[in-house]
């Protein structure tokens, strides 16, 4: 076998290097999350608090939201709803409706964190902490870390990201009222422009430019047509055409031959 091709097949058959031990990833999940991801949540939980304030609402209803949900287009959702006097069962519909997202990034997501010896009890713990941020970042991180220091990292990632979420809502709640409507809802915006550049940092994968690019280009004509519509829409046609345009590209097909 000539050598260049021995050493790919090494470095493929070899172990990912990780950080030496679990503690060692629950410390380096920490430092991911503690940096600009949690800077751009606290922004956009700051918006949320200002919003609690806004609807009439106590600031315990904001942290109870954050701590169970934390979710915010869910939690928005749920305010915007309240202010206009929706029924509980019309705003708990729509929640749940926006917060679906949720289901096929925890499914795509809790195949890499499994590894030896980690309790089931610990799997259901670490769902609560899957979000846009955490999710988009465990699927760039997790894949290069070997099986039992998945979960450390996660956990190390997503705990401070929820606790600094938890802390800014509380702080947005005491200052509403400080600046314009205008800036708050500008912050609530924060992180799915994040979330967008979280992947565009990271267009390994064909679907995902794909997806993208479709998304950008179907989103204002969608709106035009259904504003209320145009999201969910525009999200299922840009990913469906993503996904089958990239099974059906010949590269795929003759990928697939000769596996």
């Amino acid at each position: 076998m000539p050598k260049d091709l021995e050493s790919k097949s090494e470095t493929a058959a070899s172990p990912a290097a990780g950080f030496g031990s679990p503690r060692a990833a629950a410390l380096a999940g920490m430092r991911t999350a503690l940096g600009v991801p949690a800077v751009v949540l606290s922004g956009s939980f700051l918006g949320f608090g200002a919003l609690v304030h806004q609807a009439g609402l106590e600031v315990w209803h904001g942290l109870f939201s954050t701590a169970t949900g934390w979710a915010l287009p869910g939690q928005v959702a749920m305010l915007e709803l309240y202010s206009v006097g929706a029924s509980l069962v019309a705003v708990a519909a729509a929640v749940a409706l926006v917060n679906a997202r949720l289901l096929p990034m925890t499914i795509t997501l809790m195949p890499l964190l499994h590894g030896p010896g980690v309790p089931r009890w610990l799997y259901y713990l670490a769902a609560n902490w899957i979000a846009v941020t955490a999710w988009a970042l465990g699927l760039r991180e997790l894949p290069r870390l070997p099986p039992q220091e998945r979960m450390p990292f996660f956990l190390g990632m997503g705990i401070p990201l929820w606790a600094a979420t938890l802390v800014t809502t509380a702080a947005g709640f005491a200052l509403a009222g400080a600046v314009p409507l205008y800036v708050t809802l500008g912050l609530v915006f924060l992180n799915p422009i994040y979330f967008m550049l979280v992947f565009a940092a990271d267009l390994r994968l064909r679907s995902r430019i794909l997806a993208l690019i479709l998304g950008a280009l179907l989103g204002p004509p969608l709106y035009l047509v259904s504003p209320d519509w145009s999201l969910i829409t525009a999200g299922l046609a840009a990913g469906s055409g993503a996904f089958f345009a990239d099974r059906l590209s010949p590269g795929r097909r003759a990928g697939g031959r000769r596996g």
